[in-house]
């Protein structure tokens, strides 16, 4: 397996800590899904735009549906198991220009590791059929909006309100092109809107 899948983030920075996460909520609308992590040892979530098909993806075996036939994720996780490595744990690694990057760390028997490139959604799609943690690394809490928890509908709506407005001089706007494997305002799905 590659040690780095292609069409991640340019010019990588150097790891930071990682923040153990979990799923909080899953919120959904006709034509958007937001996914909010949320910090196990502290009070942060962090709110990541992602596709519905993904979100689907998430919640259906998050609830523990059992489909009959397999999701591109199923498929995706009974691959790394059949080359002999296991999913150790997903990281949401980075953002650059709104747009967000995981990793998924793979592991064999011998204990040779890999990390394989990922958008967030499709990495926690995978982590919650492999049973893997999921963590994000401090720089991105740091660069990102986060909330504090609990969260009320009426706070997730200005969320969404505040992202939409227009951006400062000098920022790009929210809606521009992602980059490979990325995730967030400016995903596929949104540009299905313009």
């Amino acid at each position: 397996m590659a040690k780095n899948g292609s069409g991640g983030p340019p010019d990588p920075a150097p790891p930071t800590p990682e923040k153990e996460v979990r799923i909080y909520s899953l919120a959904t609308t006709a034509n958007e899904c937001i996914i909010f992590l949320e910090e196990l040892t502290g009070n942060r979530l962090l709110p990541i735009w992602i596709g519905i098909t993904e979100g689907q993806a998430i919640a259906i075996r998050f609830s523990g549906i059992v489909l009959p036939r397999p999701l591109t994720h199923d498929l995706l996780l009974g691959t790394i198991t059949q080359l002999g490595y296991t999913v150790q744990k997903v990281v949401v690694c980075d953002i650059k220009d709104n747009t967000f990057y995981a990793r998924v760390r793979v592991v064999n028997k011998e204990g040779q590791a890999a990390d394989l490139d990922s958008r967030p959604s499709d990495a926690i799609a995978v982590a919650v059929r492999a049973g893997c943690p999921i963590f994000v690394e401090e720089k991105v809490f740091a660069n990102c909006q986060t909330l504090s928890k609990p969260i009320t509908e009426d706070e997730v709506s200005k969320f969404k309100a505040d992202l939409k407005k227009e951006p400062k001089k000098g920022k790009k706007p929210s809606k521009e092109e992602p980059g490979p494997q990325g995730e967030g305002p400016g995903s596929e799905e949104e540009k299905d809107d313009e």
